[in-house]
This record gives C-alpha cells, sequence and structure tokens, in this order.
C-alpha cells in the first residue's frame, strides 16, 4: 500500500514521506487505494519463495548521523532525532524561535582564560585571543564547541580557535530564568568557576 504526501510524492509510510519528510496525516485517507475484494485460497500450496538469511552475512550496521550522533535504521532517509535528510545532506529548515516578550536579553561572552592555563601548568601558553566574543542565545539549548565541515558540526557557541575544546563539547540549557551547562563526552571536559 503506498500513501501519496501533499507535495505529491508516493510514500510506504502513512505518517511521514519517505522522499520530503512531509507530514501525511488525513492525505493519506484520501489517496489510499480502495480496499481489492479477498480472492479464494488457491487449491494446492504454492511453493515458498521466503528466503532465510545467510547467517554469515554481517548484520546491518546502524547509520549514524552526522549532525546529531543519533543511531538510525541502516535504510533510514531522515534521522529520527533532529531531521537531518541522509540523501541530500541536509537539516530540516525551521522556523526561527519565537522572541518572548518578557526576559532578559542573554549573551555568551567568550574569551581565553589564560589565568586557567598557567594553573594547569601545561607546555606552551593560551591561544591568544582579542577583545571577548559575544554570542546572543537566542534558544533553550545552546551548542558549544568546534565547527566541523566534513562531520556538518556548527555549534551555536563556536570555540574553533581553542585547540582544547572538543567538536560537541558542551550544552547550554535554559531552566526559566536559570542556566545549566552539561558536558557532550568532551575529551577536556567543562569546568564552571574553576582554576
Amino acid at each position: 500500500m503506498s500513501f501519496r504526501c501533499p507535495q505529491g510524492h508516493d510514500s510506504s509510510t502513512a505518517d511521514f514521506c519517505d522522499v520530503c519528510g512531509e507530514p501525511i496525516g488525513a492525505v493519506a485517507e484520501a489517496s489510499a487505494p480502495a480496499p481489492t475484494p479477498a480472492t479464494p485460497a488457491p487449491s494446492s500450496p504454492a511453493p515458498s519463495s521466503l528466503t532465510l538469511p545467510d547467517p554469515a552475512a554481517p548484520a546491518p550496521t546502524a547509520l549514524v548521523c552526522p549532525s546529531c550522533a543519533t543511531d538510525n535504521p541502516p535504510d533510514a532517509l531522515f534521522c529520527e532525532n533532529c531531521g537531518y535528510d541522509f540523501t541530500t545532506g541536509q537539516l530540516p529548515v525551521t522556523a526561527p524561535p519565537a522572541a518572548t516578550a518578557a526576559g532578559p536579553d542573554w549573551i555568551a561572552e567568550l574569551w581565553i582564560d589564560a589565568d586557567w592555563f598557567a594553573h594547569q601548568d601545561a607546555p606552551g601558553g593560551p591561544p591568544t585571543s582579542g577583545a571577548p566574543a559575544t554570542v546572543p542565545l537566542r534558544a533553550t539549548t545552546i551548542s558549544i564547541g568546534r565547527r566541523s565541515e566534513s562531520r556538518t558540526l556548527y555549534p551555536d557557541i563556536d570555540c574553533s580557535g581553542d585547540g582544547a575544546v572538543s567538536h560537541r563539547h558542551a550544552q547550554l540549557v535554559l531552566d526559566r530564568d536559570r542556566w545549566y551547562v552539561e558536558d557532550l563526552g568532551s575529551t577536556n571536559g567543562t569546568f564552571v568557576g574553576a582554576p
């Protein structure tokens, strides 16, 4: 049975289009073919065309999303977590977050703490940084890391100038009027209020 999405594509699933990812919804019922009348069963059983999987064949591996690192079925067209399109390599277009009338305008100030590097007694000095950079925090979850074109990682707070920062280093999460920081398994860890 196939379903037709609002864009006119044929899909094998009734919830989202296999081609463009659009929700199918009520269009599926309208375009679903009418049920065919039942045919009588043959008098003698037909030979089975079922082929058993080869036990020596490797099991299909999960398809890892390059955008959010979520495991997906090997034949997935879209990431089930973030909507990344495996066929075109693009993230879905999302509407900008709605601005709230109440609440402060949050920003992050990005600078290199020379005292932290001195406290570590590591060889070499800290990376040079000019004036602090400010990044407006326009969402309730903000990613921190280094940009990677090959892995299509574009963090909200880009720390590409600092090699000690992992590509997916940490994230900031806003809960009402308080921000929380969560390390995402970074190599060098995330520290708050240190040296």
